[in-house]
């Protein structure tokens, strides 16, 4: 790969994680714009143990005693760029709309990162207690929000806070400081908990972010304005990142040739289980009685992140029943809500409508902030308990309760034959595949698997490659009579036997278009058609041997009918008449995770060649997928 092949990969990747331009196909505003209408300022802003942390903030011009305006805070580990107080960014705030409304945005580097000082750590525990210098995210967040208030001339004395992603992690966090200033929050795609989500699934490691280690495992070496871990990316493996990954072997051989040398690499290979390591950087146990109005904010085809709106929404919303929280689901890839003026809204091959993220954008989230920091801040926003898109309808639907309250739990039976059923078949039977983890199932039908260093398109793509491959089983419904919509949660439930002693199982929910479907007007390939397409709606993987907890890792015994239980997170998803149901069954998805050896070894990340090996895996009948389904529209 060439530098400049290499640069624009890590720009596509950067712009996924923050709110950059990277999206901005149709903004009507720019760098120039900015300079006109806001005064930027630098500052280092001293923590409680005496750490700087380097902070931009863009104050519009005509603020004054008379005209005050509320603060907006973004914190990040991915760059507040451009540096220099006469560089402006095109977008120092969430959206156009609001950056033309006026607020005091505040963008800054968190501590290790960029101009900032200070060690940086990887999802940095939460300390409940802190004692005297003791520091953490959320007491940098409100020692932020102190100086602000006092330093910063002409703010209206509220302050609210976003973010993307990583971002996001520091806005859960900053609702977790407690600063009575801070009365609006958007965490978006919030990283939650390494072990559910991006890096992680159920066990199962997101080999998929491959190229992503030297982003996070490498030092800054002190306050910096460059990319100082572009040197060390790995510069092999595209377009083909199937072929060349598996090529690579077991982990080890990725840790000798690429990572020993990495931090955050290494705490990965060494925490295999959801130990105190993981543990401790978890979000959600530390989210109770919490004041902040709250919007969190995702997409249903995020990859990365869609573990974490969902519980941090149901969190909250369990744990501090009187706080307003709300919750905003669209059909977005990870952050794509951040569009400026994106004309055609699509993920993969399908079209949901035109300037989604704007409506957002005007309709939500702007409401939201300009009620609590510039309104009657009393929560009566009109806007609804969540906002989520149907991505079967390809609707907004407003809800006062999520999951919904009356919402009909359903099981669909795996038979043996192939088909979806509503009632357990009899007798018992099973139907069975081997697995070869040296043939594993490739996670996309096309290449590039991997896209701007992590994967985005797999998440809704056709399946059609998978349905008659011997290791995958397919059971389907009959052509539907009438829409079905499933809006809610998913439980899997497999009642399995192997010839192994450990496995992975991947569940997949897939809506089969009718063989007479017509392509929408915006198809991004030729040679993809909609009639009998089999797009995946909801997916998820469980490693066999966390079937008891996934800090007690058990091998599984040969032969012998085993449960696995896991949940695929929610959907909003109708399935139309005219349509099929239908759940697939493998337990390889390649290389979006890594490959169980199927022999149990202790450790995955040490496994040896000789300990990869081919495993029959029964499926029994009685095994179910149970949805949630609403009755009538919303």
């Amino acid at each position: 790969m060439n530098p400049s092949r290499l640069h624009l990969r890590v720009l596509f990747f950067i712009g996924l994680f923050v709110v950059a331009p990277i999206f901005a196909t149709g903004q009507t505003i720019n760098a120039a714009w900015v300079k006109i209408h806001y005064q930027k300022y630098e500052y280092y802003i001293p923590m409680r143990d005496g750490v700087k942390l380097f902070t931009i903030v863009y104050v519009p011009k005509e603020a004054s005693e008379s005209l005050t305006y509320p603060m907006v805070l973004m914190r990040t580990c991915y760059s507040v760029a451009p540096y220099g107080i006469n560089n402006y960014s095109s977008r120092p705030g969430p959206s156009e709309t609001m950056v033309k409304e006026k607020y005091i945005f505040v963008n800054q580097d968190v501590r290790g990162r960029y101009k900032s000082e200070g060690d940086w750590t990887n999802v940095r525990p939460f300390i409940p207690n802190k004692k005297g210098t003791e520091t953490d995210e959320a007491s940098d967040a409100y020692d932020t929000i102190e100086w602000l208030l006092k330093n910063i001339p002409h703010n209206n004395g509220k302050v609210g806070q976003y973010g993307t992603s990583y971002p996001g992690f520091y806005t859960t966090m900053g609702i977790l400081s407690g600063h009575p200033a801070l009365v609006a929050a958007s965490p978006q795609a919030p990283v939650t908990d390494f072990y559910f989500e991006d890096f992680h699934h159920n066990g199962a490691l997101t080999q998929g972010y491959f190229y992503t280690y030297p982003l996070f495992g490498i030092p800054t070496g002190g306050p910096t304005e460059k990319h100082w871990w572009l040197s060390s990316m790995v510069q092999e493996g595209l377009p083909d990142d199937y072929a060349f990954q598996l090529a690579l072997g077991p982990l080890k051989n990725t840790t000798e040739r690429f990572y020993k040398n990495n931090e955050f690499w290494n705490q990965i290979i060494n925490h295999p289980n959801y130990d105190a390591f993981w543990q401790a950087r978890g979000v959600k146990q530390h989210l109770r009685n919490t004041k902040t109005a709250t919007m969190t904010v995702g997409g249903w085809f995020d990859a990365e992140d869609l573990y974490g709106p969902l519980t941090v929404y149901k969190t909250i919303e369990r744990n501090s029943p009187g706080t307003y929280n709300t919750l905003v689901m669209g059909p977005f890839s990870h952050g794509q809500w951040n569009a400026d003026a994106e004309a055609h809204t699509r993920h993969g091959d399908h079209y949901f409508g035109d300037s989604l993220a704007v409506f957002y954008q005007k309709n939500m989230e702007a409401p939201f902030f300009r009620h609590f920091l510039k309104g009657t801040g009393d929560g009566k926003t009109g806007l609804p308990d969540a906002y989520l898109f149907d991505t079967g309808r390809h609707s907004w639907e407003k809800f006062e309760q999520w999951p919904h309250p009356n919402a009909e739990k359903q099981r669909f039976y795996l038979n043996h034959t192939g088909r979806l059923e509503t009632k357990a078949p009899m007798p018992k039977n099973f139907a069975a595949y081997i697995s070869d983890p040296q043939k594993p199932v490739p996670s996309r039908c096309l290449v590039p698997t991997i896209e701007g260093l992590t994967m985005h398109q797999y998440m809704s793509d056709d399946q059609r490659c998978f349905s008659t491959r011997p290791d995958v089983l397919a059971f389907q419904s009959e052509v539907l009579t009438e829409d079905i919509t499933l809006g809610g949660e998913i439980l899997a439930q497999l009642n399995i036997a192997t010839t192994g002693s450990d496995a992975d199982f991947v569940v997949k929910l897939i809506d089969v278009f009718p063989p007479n479907a017509k392509n929408h007007p915006h198809m991004p390939h030729k040679n993809i058609h909609m009639a009998g397409y089999q797009m995946m709606v909801r997916s998820e993987i469980m490693r066999g041997r966390y079937r008891n907890g996934f800090d007690k890792p058990q091998p599984i015994r040969a032969n012998t009918e085993t449960k696995i239980q896991f949940p695929l997170q929610d959907v909003l998803h109708t399935f139309k008449k005219g349509h099929r149901i239908m759940i697939q069954v493998q337990s390889t998805m390649f290389p979006l995770f890594d490959r169980n050896p199927q022999k149990y070894v202790p450790n995955i990340y040490f496994a040896d060649e000789k300990d990869f090996v081919r495993a029959t895996h029964k499926v029994f009948n009685n095994s179910y997928v149970e949805v949630q389904i609403l009755k009538n529209k919303p």
